[in-house]
Formats: C-alpha cells, sequence, structure tokens
C-alpha cells in the first residue's frame, strides 16, 4: 500500500524529518529509525480520541519543524545524527479492528526487517500487540522483551466481549508467545483495575510490575535499574511502549483513561532517556494522546518530547558504540551534564 500520509490530517512530517513511503524500499534505505503513525483509537473503552495522537505528536513543537534537533544534556543531534525518515499514517479504519491491526503490523515488520527501528505514533494502547509482533517477527519470537510505562497493566482478557481492546494487548503478546511473560516489565500501575482474576493470570505469568507504591518507596532509578537486569536476560531486542497516562493527569490530561497520582513527566522524560541509552531498543510506541481533552497541549508536548528523548539516547548510545567499540554502552552513573566544562563529555 502506497504512502497515505496523514490519515486525519495534512501529511507532514515528525518536526521536518524526511518522508519515506513503506512500499518504496529506496526512499528509506539505510534508515535507522522510521516513525509510524497509527491513528486508531477503536479499541478504547471509555474516552476517544487518540486517533489524533499522531498528527498532534508530530505538530505540537514551538520551534521550526526543520529536521534538528540538538539536546543539551547529551550533546547529539538525534535527527541530524540518525536517519531518520516519517512513513506516514498506517490507514486502520476504526469499524474494522483486525484488518488495522494487521495492516499495522505488516508496516512494522516491514521498517524492522529493513534494519530500522520502528517508532510508532498511537493512537490507543490497542496497537502495542501489532507493534510489539511485528518486531519479534523479526528480532525472535520470544526474543524481544518489553518495559511498559502505564497506569494500567492491559492484561484484561476480553473487552465488551472482544480479544482486541486497549485494555487486553498485554495479554496477547504473552499468549501468542512473541513476548514472553517474565520478559515483561510494567512500571506505573496503579489505580483499581485489574481485578484479582487477572492478578492471577499476570503473577502466573511471572509479569514484574513495579507499581507507584513501590516506585514511590524504592525510587525510580531503583526501579529500572532492576527492570534492566530482567529485559536483558535471554533476550534480544527491548520493545519500549509508553502510554502518556503513565503521568500524573494533572501534568497530561490529554489521555482517555486517567488515574491521578502518576509520574510526573520529569520522571518519564528521564526514564525514556536511560532506556535508550542503555538497552538495545529494537521498537517504540508512544500511545493514548487524545487531543480533544488535552489543555494548551501539554500532553502532545510530553508526548513529543518522549520520542525525542527517546531518539536522543538512542543516537548517544550509537555515537559511544562507534567511538570505542569495547566499551559498554551502560555507565554506573547517568552522564547527564558531563563533561561540561572542559573535561570529556558523554561523546
Amino acid at each position: 500500500m502506497a504512502r497515505l500520509g496523514g490519515m486525519y490530517g495534512p501529511d507532514a512530517t515528525f518536526l521536518g524529518v524526511p518522508r519515506a513511503d513503506l512500499a518504496d524500499q529506496q526512499s528509506w534505505a539505510g534508515a535507522d529509525i522510521v516513525i509510524i503513525g497509527a491513528p486508531f483509537d477503536g479499541g478504547t473503552s471509555y474516552r476517544a480520541g487518540a486517533r489524533f495522537g499522531p498528527q498532534a505528536i508530530r505538530f505540537t513543537d514551538y520551534l521550526p519543524h526543520d529536521g534538528s534537533r540538538p539536546h543539551l544534556a547529551l550533546g547529539v543531534d538525534p535527527l541530524a545524527e540518525l536517519k531518520v525518515v516519517d512513513a506516514g499514517d498506517v490507514e486502520m479504519p476504526s469499524g474494522d479492528t483486525e484488518l488495522s491491526l494487521q495492516r499495522l503490523q505488516d508496516a512494522v515488520h516491514s521498517a524492522a526487517a529493513g534494519g530500522a527501528i520502528p517508532v510508532i505514533l498511537g493512537g490507543d494502547h490497542t496497537i502495542a500487540l501489532p507493534d510489539a509482533t511485528g518486531v519479534a517477527r523479526h528480532v525472535g519470537w520470544g526474543r524481544v522483551s518489553m518495559i511498559h510505562f502505564d497506569a494500567h497493566a492491559d492484561t484484561g482478557d476480553t473487552q465488551f466481549g472482544s480479544l482486541h481492546g486497549h485494555g487486553t494487548p498485554m495479554r496477547r503478546l504473552i499468549e501468542s508467545g512473541a513476548v514472553r511473560g517474565d520478559r515483561f516489565l510494567q512500571i506505573g500501575l496503579r489505580g483499581y483495575w485489574p481485578e484479582p482474576e487477572t492478578l492471577a493470570w499476570m503473577a502466573g505469568q511471572r509479569m514484574r510490575s513495579f507499581e507507584m507504591t513501590e516506585v514511590v518507596t524504592r525510587g525510580l532509578d531503583a526501579c529500572l535499574t532492576e527492570a534492566f537486569t530482567i529485559a536483558t536476560d535471554e533476550c534480544d531486542g527491548v520493545f519500549l511502549s509508553v502510554d502518556v497516562d503513565v503521568v500524573d493527569p494533572g501534568l497530561a490530561p490529554g489521555t482517555g483513561t486517567p488515574e491521578p497520582g502518576g509520574l510526573s513527566g520529569r520522571q518519564l522524560l528521564d526514564a525514556v532517556r536511560r532506556i535508550a541509552m542503555e538497552l538495545p531498543v529494537a521498537g517504540i510506541d508512544v500511545v493514548e494522546v487524545a487531543p480533544p481533552y488535552d489543555h494548551a497541549d501539554v500532553t502532545a508536548f510530553l508526548a513529543n518530547r518522549v520520542v525525542l528523548e527517546a531518539l536522543s539516547g538512542i543516537a548517544w548510545r550509537r555515537r559511544k558504540a562507534a567511538a570505542d567499540p569495547a566499551r559498554p554502552a551502560r555507565d554506573p552513573a547517568f552522564p547527564l551534564l558531563e563533561g561540561r566544562g572542559g573535561s570529556e563529555g558523554p561523546a
């Protein structure tokens, strides 16, 4: 299928990066990152509107859309140092869930098999199933771990009688074997769902959930360090899935199922950057941005920066590996602003 562009708006790319057409491999040959829009909210259980998320994430910035974003702390420009292209939106009619999800899975798999890291802009969290499945088809079945930021576990058996919805994708991924349950790390869970039966199923799969109470008690960095050890054990790649409702709705109101008491935007950005700097990220999605419920675009701004922090971490990791292949990318100390004032910096 030829490039659609924007399903619900003009054909603008993420911050001005070049366009690509997944059907024309020459248009993205050698790409490091392929941005893919997934404008689907047919799986929402409460407030819809996330179909407009990809457009908001691409557009929302106060700087020119010039394909350049130098990172102050890391000293990299991910949009310049990585070859980043935007393949536009996948055509995903909300009235045909299975067709929509299959189209997205095929698009993600094409990007991954072509040597790029797919970065998917959602859309509701139903899309995590085709996103991680498409990556696993390339990296290896059961060889991809998942780090999942969310207020909700998304491990329900069914949703309104359907196997597909934004409350079920993580169960489907584990049942299929695409991602192992004991390599599934969830961060930021809170609130009043799921019910005991689903929690028991999760325990039986040996999933590791860092609820907000644990994050507050231990600290986010300690939880991430534990998660990293699990995520890199017997896996060749990590899929990062970020639901913006992991952030407290006072700081990210533009989402469909807000749950008070979440992370701050600062915590999420730092965590995403650290993941991208230290782990072999094979795919990313950012989901549940619902512009109709946003205020002053604050959620869209946050999601845009989540993508940029991830790309900056990947660029920093690759630059470091190229400079010293024998030195591991993981540093004992987080290197933000390291080297300012004359000493050796992150590069």
